[in-house]
């Protein structure tokens, strides 16, 4: 490794080396009078100024406003704002905020919270923010005048035993040591420094108050200026143009491996600046030789996934873990913030365990608690001859996933959406208790978010929910996990895939599609050697699964729901009276983020009201 950076690094020295040859006898052609060459710095920037809105007069690159004729023509803006009501209003993290400030020169924007009120005391912020919200903005960062706060609801006062409802505040990141008996977080965001560093340790509301309504800075990235080359006179000499690309060259080839490395580097930075931050990470930080070591130089593999592959380790300890490489990180690293950010700060008895992590250079590894029985999928493909579960354990593992994914949704300070739950993402201890794994898609949201936005559809194709790929459905929110939840719930119930091309009947090719029908027409669901309780707890898994797989979302259960039909009888639970379901196994490529309607046929069987037999 060392000596492949030297090589690089002489390489790198002796094509700059050449570079500065051309550009040494650029210099001397241009003093010979062969060609005269003008520089002008480009004013582009100065034509995006924006008319002012509100006390925000000064808006220009790297901000917009939104829809402004006179913004057609800029192509050097990175931010959209909004005027509404004589305010300019900023959008972080699907919160719309009022911006107080924007300063060119340390390159922040304030923006303050649209909930508080400067001469309402009782006014409290209308979003929850952190931290963690803006890992998902590759290129706003918290200044390092911003701090955030935390509001706790205790049920009585901290060593007082009056029984009545107490409020408190928190500056800075909490801990567990932070949270008394009887107390819970009402929400978290953000604030200036400035306001309490003159103030003693306990500071008054009036002083958290001001403190809110000045708002809070965020650090902003902007190109600042840019050149174009203008030639007056073109060359006669035709010499001129070998010699050109003998110099030319390299010169070339030194700016292409300088801005390569220098998006390596910007990638690098953006993990690095969100380790270092005051993030309360509990995992261990390992380096790449440590990996190579716990690994046995990545000797035996478990398997491989789209972002890479998962080796066998073993601590020092000699606990064992599960190392996954990712092998193509995207462009910022996103997908390894991503990761750390989510399962770095939740612990429930149904999520995979974080145990470390590694970055070092393009090398990037999360190290995992071990599960020695592997992925799930295994156990609901079975080929023949193995021994399958029995549908008692089967029936506990989808109760334990679908506890995690709850706690995903309501049991954490954010709303945490998965977007890729499926078979291959179910780990399963020594015990076969489930683990949900592999949070790359993940995303954070504020609880009370009914609705998120995305850039992109994400997830896997056949358990991603319609509204990813179709609008005019709904919009997107938790119920999009459900949906993925109800699809592997189908496939463990029945032990094979929603959808097999090789089956011979077309009308079970679609098996969501099948099994529905038959309960419309009341006849049974065979299932061979199975008992009657067994029976009645495949059909309980399968109706919670045709809630769950519903095509709109509004019409799917939440997750709370979802665990009360699977802990409920059977016979108190009535099939959907309209079952729209929505085979989407082979979605056509342009349709990923159109607006038309579905392709699937909206297939809608209306049954009368058939409780389960």
């Amino acid at each position: 490794m060392a000596s492949t950076c030297r090589i690089c690094v002489l390489v790198i020295a002796i094509v700059l080396l050449l570079g500065l040859g051309a550009l040494f006898a650029y210099v001397a052609f241009l003093q010979l009078g062969f060609v005269t060459v003008t520089f002008r710095m480009s004013h582009s920037h100065r034509k995006c100024i924006s008319p002012a809105c509100g006390n925000i007069d000064n808006i220009t690159s790297p901000f917009r406003l939104a829809n402004d004729p006179n913004q057609s023509n800029c192509t050097n803006w990175n931010y959209n704002l909004f005027c509404h009501n004589n305010l300019t209003v900023f959008e972080v993290d699907s919160g719309n905020y009022y911006v107080q400030a924007i300063n060119y020169d340390n390159l922040t924007i304030r923006v303050v919270d649209p909930g508080i009120r400067n001469n309402d005391f009782s006014s409290i912020p209308r979003y929850s923010l952190s931290i963690y919200n803006l890992t998902s903005y590759s290129d706003l960062r918290l200044a390092s005048s911003t701090t955030p706060i935390t509001f706790f609801k205790c049920a009585k006062a901290v060593n007082s035993s009056a029984m009545r409802t107490y409020n408190y505040v928190k500056q800075g990141n909490i801990t567990a040591s932070d949270m008394e008996d009887g107390c819970r977080i009402e929400w978290t965001t953000l604030m200036s420094k400035s306001f309490l560093y003159e103030k003693d340790k306990n500071f008054s509301y009036h002083d958290i108050h001001s403190a809110l309504g000045y708002g809070f800075e965020l650090h902003f990235r902007f190109r600042r200026t840019s050149y174009k080359l203008g030639i007056s006179s073109w060359l006669t000499l035709g010499a001129f143009f070998p010699i050109r690309s003998i110099f030319g060259v390299p010169f070339l080839a030194a700016l292409l491996i300088y801005k390569r490395r220098r998006m390596h580097l910007s990638m690098y930075s953006n993990i690095e600046d969100f380790l270092q931050s005051d993030n309360n990470l509990i995992p261990i930080r390992y380096s790449y030789s440590d990996i190579k070591k716990m690994t046995n130089r990545f000797n035996e593999k478990l398997g491989e996934g789209g972002y890479g592959s998962v080796f066998t380790g073993k601590l020092r300890s000699g606990r064992f873990v599960g190392v996954k490489m990712l092998e193509k990180p995207k462009a910022n690293g996103q997908d390894f913030i991503s990761e750390v950010a989510t399962i770095g700060r939740i612990h429930h008895f149904n999520m995979v365990q974080l145990v470390g992590y590694c970055v070092e250079g393009s090398k990037h590894a999360l190290i995992y608690n071990f599960m020695p029985n592997g992925s799930l999928d295994k156990y609901i493909y079975c080929k023949e001859g193995s021994n399958p579960l029995s549908y008692r354990k089967m029936y506990e593992i989808s109760l334990g996933v679908a506890q995690g994914i709850e706690y995903l949704h309501q049991g954490c300070d954010m709303q945490i959406l998965h977007f890729d739950i499926k078979p291959h993402n179910i780990l399963l201890d020594e015990n076969f208790i489930p683990k949900i794994s592999d949070f790359g898609l993940a995303k954070l949201y504020p609880v009370g978010n009914t609705i998120v936005s995305l850039t992109a559809a994400r997830g896997t194709l056949g358990y991603m929910a319609p509204e990813l790929f179709y609008k005019n459905i709904g919009g997107v929110s938790y119920k999009a996990n459900v949906y993925s939840f109800g699809m592997l719930l189908m496939e463990m119930a029945s032990r094979r895939k929603n959808f097999n091309a090789s089956i011979e009947h077309s009308s079970q090719i679609y098996f969501p599609l099948w099994v529905s029908e038959q309960f419309c027409m009341g006849k049974e669901f065979e299932m061979d050697d199975a008992t009657e309780e067994e029976k009645n707890i495949i059909k309980k898994m399968i109706i919670t699964a045709l809630w769950c797989i519903q095509l709109k979302p509004s019409d799917r259960p939440s997750m709370n729901k979802v665990i009360e039909m699977l802990e409920g009888e059977v016979e108190c639970l009535q099939l959907p009276p309209k079952l729209l379901l929505c085979p989407q196994q082979e979605m056509p490529r342009d349709n990923l983020h159109g607006n038309s309607n579905p392709m699937c046929s909206n297939t809608e069987l209306t049954c009368s009201t058939l409780s389960a037999r």
